[in-house]
């Protein structure tokens, strides 16, 4: 049993309050870290580091090519410790240890990634169009950063936040759900021996209720990077409007995964099941509506079945198993919930459907398959987050679009197809912020990762993410004595081109 302490202004320490809540292992079901219920005392106190890191000491005075060797050191420290890493995660959401490692693995990408962009942003000097006004652009970083993260891939999605938002000369006050807050934890520890000042990174569990909003009201926060639910992140933006606080928000999805009538199917078989039951479906980028040719629907869907069935479930930790626990008992109720939704609006259960007894902790639901789905249906509309797939026929192209796009989200999509045309011309076609084609859940610190409509505002991964992280400033010098009328502005004199 371990009890963990917040990690404020470079030191660790214990909660304002003194309480703590209890972490538990979704498969065990048994209770292995006590976490600290941190209150808005401990919110402002983080935030008021952060404030005083960004505006004076080592990190103010930092040069961007400093700041980036801190991002590589850091990245080689994560390098170094993403066994132990990983195995928190697993503990905190029940997920593969092997997806896990995984992730571990690649995340030092993007410390080395923003470390080596961070003096890589550039300012400009515009052409002259007035011979006395010399005018340049610089690009300053915004202030504190509050990162509030989800609980299904906590460093991943928290780092696509960080790395950018540090890189660009942003402190960072960090708020991860409370279901998972043991690896960000663990990962302070390592900005402080990377040698990162004190202040420049906090964070503050506990939870969303109760700290969630000081964090995301406080008058010093400029900016807020949010990945969670739908009702989440309108909260956050409702809230964040009262002051026009900068903020991105990444959301959920109602991703559609389209397979042509001249796909690879076995290759197409993989993708799908790669697009809802890896991670148990607890994805924002599933794919968790299968539309299929109806030329090829049923011998599709029993290979499907077939293959989707032969999936083991079992301990996160074991290298046997496919498919892990649901990560909380309320989301493992609302799966469950879903799957009744589904048989009353009239949708045919193929697979599964049902919770997996004697297993575990038990917060199993078997990989669930519903045929005959309509695209109006709740089970088609409303997010899940879980390993339940909605497959829809189509017959036509337009037909496909249509259906791939008529929903309230646009994450992600993916395009299974031998087509040429259809790979370079569909893409385009679809409302969605990635589009995967003979591939489904790819993602990297290269590419830039965010949705339209619901699915949220601003991008995060590659230069775009840096962007979003510094602000504008146009600075004007005048050159020559002698200032005309105050009274009017002051613009050049428009040059008659004309014969």
């Amino acid at each position: 049993m371990e009890t963990l302490a917040l990690y404020v202004d470079g030191q660790s320490t214990p909660p304002a309050g003194g309480d703590y809540f209890d972490s538990i292992d979704p498969y065990t079901g048994l209770v292995w870290s006590r976490v600290p219920r941190g209150t808005a005392h401990d919110v402002d106190q983080a935030v008021r580091a952060a404030h005083r890191a960004f505006t004076t000491g080592a990190w103010a005075e930092m040069t961007p090519t400093q700041r980036g060797r801190l991002l590589y050191r850091l990245g080689d420290l994560v390098a170094a410790n993403a066994e132990r890493l990983g195995e928190l995660e697993v503990r905190d959401n029940g997920k593969l240890l092997a997806e896990m490692l995984g992730q571990m693995r690649y995340l030092p990408e993007w410390f080395y990634y923003y470390g080596g962009l961070a003096d890589k942003v550039e300012g400009a000097v515009t052409p002259p169009e007035r011979p006395e006004m010399m005018h340049y652009i610089r690009y300053e970083p915004i202030g504190v950063v509050a990162a509030i993260s989800p609980w299904n891939s906590p460093l991943v999605l928290t780092v696509w936040k960080l790395a950018p938002a540090l890189a660009a000369g942003n402190t960072v006050v960090v708020k991860p759900s409370e279901y998972s807050s043991a690896s960000m934890l663990y990962l302070a520890e390592l900005f402080e021996q990377a040698g990162f000042p004190a202040g420049v990174i906090n964070v503050v569990t506990g939870m969303g209720n109760e700290i969630g909003e000081a964090l995301v009201n406080h008058p010093l926060v400029e900016r807020i990077a949010f990945t969670g639910g739908e009702g989440g992140g309108r909260a956050v933006y409702q809230a964040a409007a009262k002051s026009f606080k900068r903020i991105s928000l990444e959301l959920g999805g109602k991703s559609p995964n389209i397979v042509f009538d001249d796909a690879d199917l076995d290759d197409a078989v993989k993708g799908a099941v790669a697009g809802i039951f890896a991670a148990a479906g607890q994805t924002c980028m599933a794919g968790s509506r299968l539309l299929v040719h109806d030329s090829i629907h049923d011998a599709f869907v029993e290979k499907l079945v077939a293959f989707a069935g032969s999936a083991r479930l079992g301990d996160p930790m074991s290298d046997d198993t496919d498919v892990g626990p649901i990560a909380t008992r309320p989301q493992f109720e609302k799966v469950l919930a879903y799957i009744d939704i589904a048989k009353g609006e009239g949708a045919k259960c193929v697979l599964g459907g049902e919770r997996v007894e004697g297993l575990g902790n038990g917060l199993f639901v078997k990989p669930t398959i519903f045929t005959e789905v309509k695209n109006s249906m709740r089970i088609a509309q409303e997010e899940v987050f879980g390993p339940i797939l909605s497959v829809i026929r189509f017959k036509t192209d337009e037909e496909a679009i249509q259906i791939a796009n008529d929903t309230l989200y646009g994450l992600a999509a993916g395009i299974w197809t031998q087509s040429l045309e259809r790979a370079i011309n569909m893409p385009a076609k679809l409302r969605a912020g990635t589009v995967w084609v003979n591939a489904y859940r790819v993602v990297s610190y290269l590419a830039p990762f965010g949705g339209f409509k619901n699915s949220g505002i601003g991008r995060e991964n590659g230069k775009e993410a840096i962007r979003e992280y510094l602000e504008a400033k146009s600075v004007f010098i005048n050159t020559k004595r002698g200032v005309p009328s105050p009274f009017v502005m002051r613009l050049p004199s428009v040059v008659n081109t004309e014969g």
